[in-house]
């Protein structure tokens, strides 16, 4: 018994280091800039972030980058009549917006690509169904310029698809987005497998 108690509180110990001393990569170009300073030549690195922006909540509210200051955040991009990956996708989003329920630094970001018909209204309707019931999952919408635009800066292929199922093609990745605007994941939300690795990571980088 005190072999099966060492052996448990072992692994313990070296799965909670390892979750320390992991560390996620950051996604995207990145610029080196030189700065002097006192004389000395020093180079620091400039990375992809997500830009500022403003769009239209399922309250009608507009909702900016500010709002996810100081937070980690979860991103992805989705149309509320989406009859295949969205679902899926939406269903292990939820399990993760579940899972960190008590975690106040853990938001998350659903950015429709329907403008035409996803309205604060039909996204209000879209998240009661679903269950959210706070303000940490936010539903976004705005023009196919804005969203469109930030799902390149996300690295999220969108586009509109007459040919698609619902008219649109878009991928379903679930984006780790840290407290400084940097990508540090991308994970299939189609997948259990991605969406728990997910959810080591977003460890991973509250540990940070």
């Amino acid at each position: 018994m005190r072999i099966f108690h060492f052996l448990a509180f072992s692994l313990l110990f070296f799965v909670a280091c390892n979750q320390e001393t992991k560390q996620l990569p950051i996604y995207g170009e990145r610029t080196p800039v030189e700065k002097q300073e006192n004389g000395t030549t020093t180079v620091d690195t400039i990375y992809h972030t997500i830009p500022d922006f403003s769009l239209l909540n399922q309250d009608s509210v507009l909702i900016t980058q500010e709002r996810f200051n100081d937070k980690i955040y979860i991103a992805n991009f989705f149309f509320t009549h989406c009859p295949s990956i969205c679902p899926t996708m939406q269903r292990n989003m939820l399990e993760l917006y579940q899972e960190f329920k008590d975690e106040p630094s853990i938001s998350f970001l659903s950015h429709s690509i329907d403008f035409k018909y996803d309205s604060p209204s039909v996204l209000k309707e879209y998240a009661n169904k679903l269950g959210v019931n706070d303000d940490r999952w936010q539903f976004v919408t705005g023009s196919k310029k804005e969203v469109y635009g930030l799902a390149d800066m996300y690295m999220v292929y969108t586009q509109e698809d007459e040919n698609a199922p619902g008219g649109y093609d878009h991928q379903g990745y679930l984006l780790l987005i840290d407290k400084e605007k940097r990508i540090r994941g991308a994970y299939d939300g189609t997948e259990k497998e991605q969406v728990a690795l997910l959810q080591e990571d977003i460890k991973v980088l509250l540990n940070e």
